[in-house]
């Protein structure tokens, strides 16, 4: 545990499918909105390549304090808005030109200890990708076995969600668990040694606890809404994903506002056709090539999807389509 602390050292941020979503967007003008402005290198880009104007958006009230270098050079080109991006249609009167999201932690969260979101260094057990609400100490020592395997099973597709869940909650009863490498450590004591090459054991459990802290797949669902209503007849929306339920959320997004997800299932009944609301750009995820790979080995997961809005009204997204993992009732079995 000491030596993965100590092995700890923070990287500069690079940016993730940087070169594949601004080939996909290009040419660029009028005004975009990054709705994960993180270390803000998307927004430069797409300043650089020749948007009017980028709407800044984050919920980490510190990114805007590190942009000051440089937010200045770009004048009233670039509004910095503190809030979330599933309201995203509301912070602007105007339609947009383009909406681009890159989901999940940054590079810069993970390399800060002290925001909690690493297995590879101690700091406290957060998570919060803002400041306010419960974090993930308040899980990890308030809630009881099956609700915790619940959120390891649903957002992190830990298949030791039991094992692992029964291990916290008997160590939660003898101390306080607060810091990241205490719930390391009780993690590892659940799983095998992982063999070279494969992920650390705790990948899984940190993924699962800093969505569920975070909210992140209601706040995706309701983002990719809010960027529909928001886009104007032919604008653009990006987003990266980070892990295959996030992708899959969008995959799905995108086919059944293509007019390709009609279907329906036992749950929700087959749609009237209908007039598509988005086009599809790209008919396959994008993914880092050699060279990102080589330069930056933490884009292996990225995935980049890309589509245009249409001229059609926007309506209602039924989430039994998205595949939005949904925990169970309390008391419910599975």
């Amino acid at each position: 545990m000491e030596a993965a602390a100590d092995a700890f050292m923070p990287e500069p941020h690079i940016p993730v499918l940087l070169r594949p979503l601004m080939a996909e967007v290009s040419p660029v003008s009028g005004v975009w909105l990054d709705g994960t402005f993180g270390a803000g290198s998307y927004t430069r880009a797409l300043l650089d390549a020749g948007a009017d104007q980028v709407i800044a958006v984050d919920r980490d009230p510190s990114v805007f304090e590190m942009a000051r270098s440089w937010a200045d050079d770009y004048g009233d080109r670039l509004r910095m808005v503190a809030g979330t991006f599933d309201q995203l249609d509301e912070y602007t009167d105007e339609k947009l030109d383009g909406v681009v999201l890159d989901l999940g932690v940054s590079s810069m969260q993970l390399d800060q200890p002290e925001r909690g979101f690493s297995f590879m260094a101690d700091g406290p057990l957060d998570m919060r990708m803002g400041d306010t609400g419960p974090n993930a100490a308040d899980l990890v020592n308030g809630l009881d076995e099956q609700e915790l395997a619940d959120i390891l099973f649903y957002f992190g597709e830990e298949r030791a969600s039991r094992r692992i869940a029964r291990t916290i909650v008997q160590e939660a009863e003898k101390r306080y668990i607060g810091t990241t490498l205490e719930l390391v450590e009780i993690i590892e004591r659940c799983l095998p040694r992982p063999k070279p090459g494969q992920s650390h054991p705790a990948t899984r459990s940190f993924q699962a606890l800093r969505i569920a802290v975070n909210g992140e797949y209601e706040q995706l669902a309701d983002g990719l809404s809010a960027a529909e209503r928001a886009l104007k007849p032919g604008g653009l929306l990006a987003v990266v994903t980070f892990h295959s339920i996030e992708d899959r959320m969008v995959k799905r997004f995108f086919q059944d506002r293509a007019g390709q997800g009609g279907q329906g299932n036992r749950y929700a009944p087959a749609e009237a056709q209908r007039a598509a609301r988005f086009r599809i750009k790209t008919r396959r995820a994008v993914g880092p090539d050699d060279q990102e790979l080589a330069e930056n080995p933490r884009s292996r997961s990225a995935k980049l999807r890309v589509a245009s809005r249409t001229c059609a009204e926007a309506g209602a997204v039924e989430r039994s389509i998205l595949g939005m993992p949904i925990l169970p009732k309390k008391g419910a079995r599975r």
